[in-house]
């Protein structure tokens, strides 16, 4: 696993080396984004009885932004690797498959994880939501990393250029992480719109993530758990498959 390990501290310090960039800043996105729309909506709207908006929303913001930052690690990863020309020195090694898939995925989760812990400490000035269940929110937070790990590997796999890799950013995962629940409870919607949340698996992951705060959800958290591990496991599969027949990586 020596592989594994070299591969693994490299990616680390890629988005370390620059934190102000890539930890920081979506801090301060989650933080305006708190500002603007606590500010407006904290005395009209009650998500849940006797939860205030503000507090309803920390969780959400906190997962979307360990979302996007786990997807953003390996995607722009692999892509100025293949741009630059120096994925060449990451395939030549003899790392297995497992060494090279796992040392992406743990370091986009490790970044997530970070960036949502720094959301849920600057937001507690604001409001502090009440923690009922801590596994809950270890769970979620580790099933939605790492869903969103592996899809950006699967997307830097796939993408040429930062066109292609800006575009399935744009069209797929900003508009399954913003029409989440992030800011609204789904019974807030119409019935059409319920059913089309229903379809989006980020949605159980951003539920099950905030019933580990308020106890409350708009699912079980079983079902959430049963629809994340079954997107997890249909990713990893893929992106295993990807990486096994080389597919823009060896060929």
């Amino acid at each position: 696993m020596q592989g594994f390990s070299t591969l693994f501290y490299k990616e680390l310090l890629r988005f370390w080396k620059v934190s102000f960039q890539t930890v920081l800043a979506p801090i301060l996105t989650a933080l305006l984004y708190l500002l603007i729309f606590a500010h407006v909506l904290d005395s009209h709207v009650e998500p849940y009885p006797g939860v205030r908006y503000t507090a309803f929303l920390i969780p959400g913001l906190a997962m979307m932004s360990m979302l996007q930052n786990a997807f953003s690690n390996t995607s722009s990863s692999l892509i100025q690797s293949k741009i630059t020309g120096n994925l060449i020195f990451i395939l030549l090694p003899p790392l297995s498959h497992f060494e090279f898939f796992a040392a992406y995925v743990l370091a986009a989760v490790l970044r997530g994880v970070i960036v949502g812990a720094g959301v849920l400490l600057v937001t507690l000035f604001f409001a502090i939501p009440p923690i009922q269940h801590p596994l809950w929110i270890l769970v979620f937070a580790l099933l939605g990393t790492s869903i969103m790990a592996i899809l950006g590997l699967i997307a830097g796999i796939w993408a040429d250029k930062f066109d292609q890799l800006a575009a399935f950013q744009n069209f797929l995962i900003m508009p399954l992480t913003f029409l989440s629940g992030v800011f609204y409870s789904i019974h807030s919607l119409p019935p059409f719109w319920q059913g089309v949340s229903n379809w989006n698996p980020v949605f159980y992951v951003i539920d099950g993530f905030r019933f580990g705060f308020f106890g409350v959800a708009d699912v079980s958290p079983w079902l959430s758990l049963t629809v994340g591990g079954a997107t997890l496991l249909v990713l990893a599969t893929l992106a295993w498959q990807l990486i096994k027949s080389g597919y823009k990586l060896r060929h």
